[in-house]
């Protein structure tokens, strides 16, 4: 398709560079969808009526229609299948449904992963539409009506993933941290406390997320009571940061769960008590701790920073010697999982682009549609999130397996 150039190097419908990215997006989108419906014919070639003519084949095109994508809103002809066959369950005549363009589908998901984004930075619906249209080229399905049946849908979502049953989802680990954000809470200094887990085939999933009080016991009792409720078991081993709401709140609703704190944290909280020409130093000392061999050489490097450290700076010296138990209990699994077990990173990695792209907002929005903007964030987030490494040790933790200097101990055979 020819475009008229302008001497500033734009065209009607934008900029050049702008109109060849779409143009070659249709393109690829038109020859994916015939690939697809040349594939499905193929497939079904031997399928035929009792006169011997097929009974899968072209049967021209649909009306075209503009799709919303990344690349700007491109208008599609996508092929039709006339279907002959006759489901013989139901008695009706079946039907060919693309799996890369649905007959509803008027805009991509990257796009609905855009939406929750403007919203957090404090677009009403109706600023949706502009904003998108300098963007994209186009406003092709992204109307403001359809940006609030966006947001209901988002927290019927949410909704029903807060009571969906956690029963069938045995969570090894979990890791369990509270998010501020800056978004439309329910009061100034709410939060959003976030409980995420590991399967025992080694993935990794969000279990729940809730707004709560400052991080508080009863917040974290409530979620962790919730959750218990819907079926959850157990977890063999619970990470977080120093918050006591949390560490309270577990030993109380699951109290044979054993505790692993966050070093992250540890560190920065030991920094906080510490002169500035300390801090290199003494952090070097910590990851001399975490980063030991096995617990016996970290109970050295443990011994040698109080050492150094305990007649200049006894606080800090105490943050460390009073939690060592909680600091080093991930020495007792599987070596491979010691990098995922040492700080709730997780949850903040996840977190971090959330916390960077929003702001104070002043404007109309309901604490529910702001938590619901965030777990759809997070949901999307989920499915680029990668299992802990070797998950098959996963499933040994859970079964009670002893691991000792990280490596799986063997039972005796009489045992066994």
């Amino acid at each position: 398709m020819l475009s008229v150039v302008n001497t500033g190097g734009t065209t009607e419908t934008g900029s050049l560079i702008d109109d060849i990215v779409r143009e070659g997006a249709r393109r690829m989108l038109a020859a994916a969808l015939e690939a697809e419906v040349n594939a499905y014919i193929a497939e079904l070639a031997d399928q035929r009526g009792e006169h011997g003519h097929r009974l899968v084949v072209r049967n021209g095109y649909h009306q075209a229609r503009k799709v919303t994508t990344a690349a700007g809103a491109v208008e599609v002809k996508a092929p039709r299948v006339n279907d002959k066959r006759v489901d013989e369950t139901t008695g009706e005549r079946k039907r060919f449904s693309s799996a890369i363009l649905a007959p509803w589908c008027r805009k991509s998901p990257k796009i609905s992963e855009v939406l929750p984004l403007l919203y957090l930075h404090g677009l009403s619906s109706g600023d949706f539409v502009p904003a998108l249209e300098q963007f994209l080229g186009s406003t092709a399905g992204l109307s403001p009506a359809t940006v609030t049946r966006l947001t209901q849908q988002w927290q019927a979502d949410h909704a029903a993933f807060g009571e969906r049953d956690l029963s069938t989802s045995d969570y090894v680990y979990v890791w369990a941290d509270g998010i501020h954000l800056r978004i439309r809470l329910r009061e100034a200094k709410s939060c959003v406390l976030v409980l995420m887990g590991v399967r025992a085939d080694g993935t990794k999933e969000l279990i729940a997320m809730s707004d709560g009080y400052r991080e508080s016991a009863d917040s974290w009792a409530d979620l962790l009571r919730d959750c218990a409720r819907r079926g959850m078991h157990a977890p063999v081993l619970a990470i977080g940061d120093g918050a006591l709401g949390f560490w309270k709140a577990l030993a109380e609703v699951f109290p044979e769960t054993r505790h692993q704190r966050c070093w992250v944290h540890k560190i920065a909280n030991v920094a906080n008590v510490l002169p500035k020409s300390a801090q290199p130093g003494a952090k070097k000392a910590l990851q001399e701790i975490y980063n030991a061999e096995d617990r016996d050489h970290a109970l050295k490097a443990v011994a040698a920073f109080a050492k150094t450290y305990g007649a200049k700076f006894p606080k800090a010296v105490k943050k460390i010697t009073d939690d060592v138990d909680e600091l080093l209990a991930f020495y007792d699994f599987p070596a491979e999982h010691w990098i995922h077990l040492r700080t709730t990173n997780p949850i903040e990695s996840t977190f971090a682009t959330v916390r960077l792209r929003t702001k104070v907002t002043r404007g109309a929005g309901s604490p529910a549609a702001a938590l619901a903007m965030v777990f759809k964030l997070v949901e999307s987030a989920q499915q680029r999130w990668r299992a802990v490494n070797a998950p098959h040790l996963v499933a040994l933790v859970r079964a009670g397996a002893r691991f000792e200097r990280g490596l799986l101990v063997e039972r005796p055979k009489a045992a066994a």
